[in-house]
């Protein structure tokens, strides 16, 4: 008999699968060995990138006798170490560099219609925190731990809209008057108030 004539099966299970929070990558997974004193022993570790495309990016690494129980931990581990990446106009809010360990990474705003250059790990941390225009430079180590590692840390540095960028909901006018009314303030503020007695016989002699 067929497997498909079976009536028990529920072919809907499959279709009614809820969409996941974040989007799963798993960068590399190497085959690690270390020495003891019965000999060696070996196991596999596993480099994952989690990320939801709308900022949050994380990234994990999980050593296990097993693939997918080393890819498990990685998951888990990214998912602890989540971090958030300022996003303005698709693109990072400044420029960036970066050294750690072998590895130099450097990221440039880029305008929109540029996509992502950028190459390795770096292209796919970048995808998932949701940047989609961007210039990048990678220098030294080749090794995908370390870029990836690197890649964060630079993520890490950026710190939201430069102070030397205007707001586009805030007219030229009203900056300049909120200015002005700043330095009144600060005027005012630093002045000394002194309190002249004047007596009535010089006021009448006048």
């Amino acid at each position: 008999m067929p497997k498909t004539s079976r009536p028990d099966r529920k072919r809907s299970d499959r279709r009614t699968r809820e969409p996941k929070e974040y989007e799963e990558t798993t960068l590399s997974v190497d085959r690690v060995t270390r020495v003891v004193k019965g000999g060696r022993r070996l196991r596999f570790r596993a480099v994952v990138v989690l990320g939801n495309k709308k900022g949050k990016v994380g990234l994990g690494t999980g050593k296990a006798t097993e693939v997918q129980v080393a890819v498990q931990k990685a998951t888990a581990d990214a998912k602890r170490n989540m971090i958030r990446v300022p996003i303005v106009n698709g693109t990072i809010p400044h420029e960036v560099d970066t050294k750690f360990k072998a590895a130099r990474i450097r990221l440039l705003p880029a305008s929109e219609g540029t996509g992502i250059i950028a190459g390795g790990a770096l292209r796919v941390i970048l995808e998932h925190a949701g940047v989609q225009n961007v210039l990048s430079k990678r220098y030294g180590t080749g090794n995908k731990l370390v870029n990836a590692q690197a890649s964060m840390r630079a993520l890490q540095e950026l710190r939201g809209v430069p102070p030397n960028e205007q707001d586009s909901s805030v007219s030229v006018e009203e900056t300049k008057q909120m200015k002005e009314a700043r330095q009144d303030a600060e005027a005012l503020a630093g002045e000394q108030l002194t309190v002249k007695e004047v007596r009535r016989e010089d006021v009448v002699g006048e």
